[in-house]
């Protein structure tokens, strides 16, 4: 196969080691091939990249590892003279029989030679940060929903069917009505009365629905998932404030994207 690259670097990266294969073409026939082993802490990295430089390499390809790629790409990208690609393992295969960490960055190393491997779109990095912030959200939004259900069916458990006649039910109502409830309180039409808005013309529903049995243990739970959804909600504020600092460069894109039906602020 046609050679690409006459010198270049795979690494097959771990957790605590990485594998380095570099390739050299002496133009005519030979392939020089260099190994080496190195650790993942700063100075090993630091290290990879000074011994990649004395090699005169000039593309590096790593594999998509989890997280694993990450210091390791962070340290090789403030090196300008390096080209790096990020591959997706789906895109290639080790040899069949054969498997270990210096045959896998040999493979690899052959495949980059010749330029048969196709690198990942890796963004900058303040959109790689940016991403960071984006997806912490979801994640919090996610366990915020989790915790929500474990609410719900605590209030299940102590016969407060509030959910089967609040949409929502840690909404400004149902917020207001399990608070009365970890305070102690046990009137059912005293507690109705915190209904808002449309669920006030359910109030009769809402006053046999918080008909229950509500035990110090139901209090206990109750408060300290409430406690949870509301630090939750503290942080995805937090970040959704700045997401929105870091966007302000970019608010027209922002803007413009949003006007697309089905998209919003979030999406954008």
């Amino acid at each position: 196969m046609r050679i690409v690259y006459q010198r270049c670097c795979a690494l097959d990266v771990h957790k605590n080691s990485i594998t380095a294969c570099v390739l050299v073409w002496d133009g005519r026939e030979a392939v020089e091939e260099r190994k080496k082993d190195f650790g993942t802490y700063k100075k090993e990295l630091e290290r990879l990249r000074f011994w990649l430089i004395a090699c005169k390499v000039t593309v590096v390809a790593m594999e998509s590892a989890g997280v694993y790629w990450k210091p390791v790409w962070h340290v090789l990208e403030r090196q300008r003279q390096f080209k790096l690609k990020l591959v997706n393992a789906q895109h290639f295969h080790g040899v069949d029989g054969q498997k270990s960490d210096q045959i896998d960055a040999s493979w690899l190393g052959e495949l980059l030679q010749c330029g048969l491997l196709k690198g990942s779109f890796v963004p900058p990095q303040w959109q790689r940060e940016l991403r960071d912030l984006t997806r912490l959200r979801v994640s919090l939004l996610q366990d915020q929903n989790r915790i929500q259900n474990r609410l719900d069916k605590v209030l299940e458990d102590a016969n407060l069917k509030l959910g089967s006649v609040a949409s929502d039910t840690l909404g400004a109502s149902g917020r207001k009505i399990v608070q009365a409830v970890i305070a102690g309180d046990k009137d059912p039409a005293w507690m109705a009365d915190y209904a808002k808005g449309t669920l006030r013309t359910k109030r009769k529903q809402l006053e046999q629905a918080l008909h229950g049995f509500v035990t110090d243990h139901h209090r206990t739970l109750l408060a300290m998932l409430l406690r949870q959804f509301d630090a939750l909600e503290s942080d995805i504020q937090y970040l959704e404030a700045e997401i929105r600092r870091r966007l302000a460069p970019h608010q027209d894109v922002v803007t413009r994207l949003a006007e697309i039906p089905g998209f919003g602020e979030v999406s954008a």
